[in-house]
């Protein structure tokens, strides 16, 4: 939602136990059986707190899915809302978060207005897609990142994968905000 800059999650779904139901099929629980809070009613309080104004918003480190087993950074957003739905398998708890600032730069360039540091998923799996899944100077398939090839700072976009590679932790470092 608005341009990635905030995201609605759906809360955490049951453990899965052998010969159980499948936990798409029943409803997300806001109490364990010994009566604390579930990770999502944690997550409820804290919004419903932030939402009253008697508690800063809790901070959130957000990953992205791309595909079984491969998630990505998205970023640090402010946990703002929550509330429960009905769904086709029963009670949600819904998450509404919000990009914060600092996760932005102030002044985009002048050529890329309502650009951001963030790259979408359609162009991170465009990406993960063309390098293979690897680092595009080593190879390694661990510990990756997605990397300007023209750093944002030096105004390069986060909107094109033609801009975008995968890179190992250690070529990514390496690299800094210089361009190779």
């Amino acid at each position: 939602m608005d341009n990635g800059k905030a995201l609605i999650y759906e809360g955490h779904d049951i453990g899965r136990s052998r010969g159980g139901p499948d936990p798409k099929n029943v409803d997300q629980p806001l109490r364990t059986p010994a009566g604390a809070l579930t990770q999502n009613g944690v997550f409820l309080e804290a919004a419903q707190k932030a939402k009253a104004g008697t508690a800063s918003p809790e901070l959130v480190r957000v990953y992205e899915k791309i595909r079984a087993g491969i998630w990505v950074y998205a970023g640090i957003f402010r946990l703002v809302d929550a509330w429960q739905e009905l769904s086709v398998g029963g009670q949600v708890f819904k998450l509404r978060l919000e990009l914060t600032e600092n996760a932005l730069e102030e002044v985009p360039a002048p050529w890329e207005v309502g650009n951001n540091r963030i790259i979408p998923t359609a162009v991170k799996l465009e990406v993960w897609k063309r390098d293979g899944g690897k680092c595009v100077k080593c190879s390694a398939t661990d510990n990756l990142h997605f990397d300007h090839d023209i750093p944002y700072s030096k105004g390069g976009s986060s909107l094109t994968a033609a801009n975008i590679q995968l890179l190992c932790a250690r070529h990514n470092l390496a690299k800094h905000n210089s361009l190779q």
